[in-house]
């Protein structure tokens, strides 16, 4: 069964075919971080008239990758929600056309199921059941993952997701969009213990997660210390050890979350995906942890971290498969859309 899937959630466009039998046939992805990076931010309505540009050229230069015809697909899979509107309203829109134009069956993709699922296109796939920890810019979440479609959420973040407060911090510091990549490598010039960084949370009980006290810190410090600075040099180092402080109380916070979690889940293997499963920093610290609870880590390669059109293929190509069918004509999204509002898929 080969899947056209639809990502345009927030500001990548990405197109991706996926054959059940076969695996990934072909991806295209656009990234907008040259649109938005002159406002430091993702602005909405940019994003969605960039998504209309470009999606259609991208379906057809992943046709053409896969060395396919619109009539050769047996589906169309898309990115129903969570996400910014109008740049949901985009994908589902073009998704909701090409499946009835083509008379074949469509589904509705939940984008952070599509992240969970991303390590399923590595070669080392991991077995369900498992503990999952998502990390993206809108969202930091534990889950247990029983089976596809079968989740609870074990923990939430209660203010910023921590990819989020990457970002902000990294603006707080004057680095370039997008700001949590750019804070990720200059951590690596910086000294962690220079400055006493807060674990939100850490000492409460649950899984819950709170980060935007960390951006609060980093202001303070920031403002208290860069008077202090004689030099150009003393102050990119100031902001060097203030991103390797932050960026260690994130992973810190995020790895002891995790430990908990294994211990009261009773699960071994830990799925980690969405943008900031990127953190090398974060990667090294995970295996660490889970090697030694006799557990496994699981993360996507790379490419797939970020947002992209393979994780919404694969996923819809998974629940088209079992049977589960979009009825009706009607262009449906949910910008807000928890995980545990989803179910296993087949026949509805």
């Amino acid at each position: 069964m080969k899947v056209l899937g639809i990502e345009s959630s927030c500001d990548e466009t990405g197109i991706a075919i996926y054959d059940t039998e076969n695996g990934l046939l072909a991806e295209q992805l656009h990234s907008q971080i040259a649109l938005h990076a002159r406002h430091g931010g993702v602005v909405p309505e940019l994003a969605s008239r960039d998504h209309v540009r470009k999606a259609v050229p991208l379906i057809q230069a992943t046709l053409k990758q896969a060395d396919l015809g619109l009539k050769d697909l047996d589906g169309i899979a898309w990115t129903a929600g969570p996400g910014l509107a109008g740049a949901l309203l985009v994908g589902a829109s073009l998704g909701q056309s090409l499946a009835w134009a083509l008379d074949v069956p469509a589904v509705e993709v939940h984008h952070m199921e599509g992240h969970l699922l991303a390590p399923l296109l590595g070669d080392d796939p991991p077995p369900f059941p498992f503990l999952s920890l998502l990390v993206s810019g809108g969202h930091s979440l534990l889950v247990a993952v029983r089976e596809l479609g079968d989740y609870r959420i074990l923990g939430d973040t209660l203010d910023d997701a921590a990819g989020e407060a990457f970002d902000k911090t990294a603006k707080l510091l004057g680095l370039p969009y997008p700001g949590g990549k750019a804070l990720a490598e200059l951590a690596k010039k910086g000294d962690p213990g220079r400055f006493a960084f807060p674990r939100p949370m850490i000492n409460r009980p649950g899984l819950d997660m709170s980060f935007s006290g960390l951006k609060t810190f980093t202001r303070v410090t920031w403002e208290k210390h860069r008077q202090a600075a004689s030099s150009e040099a003393e102050r990119e180092q100031l902001k060097a050890d203030i991103a390797a402080g932050f960026q260690e109380a994130v992973v810190d916070t995020l790895v002891r979350k995790c430990q908990r979690a294994i211990k009261q889940s009773g699960l071994k293997s830990l799925v980690v995906a969405g943008g900031v499963s990127a953190n090398s920093a974060l990667r090294q610290r995970l295996q660490t942890m889970t090697q030694q609870h006799g557990g496994q880590v699981y993360f996507p390669p790379l490419a797939w971290c970020t947002d992209n059109g393979a994780m919404i293929a694969l996923a819809g190509a998974l629940r088209l498969q079992a049977g589960e069918r979009k009825t009706g004509q009607a262009i449906d999204i949910r910008p807000r859309w928890s995980l545990e509002d989803l179910h296993p898929p087949g026949p509805v």
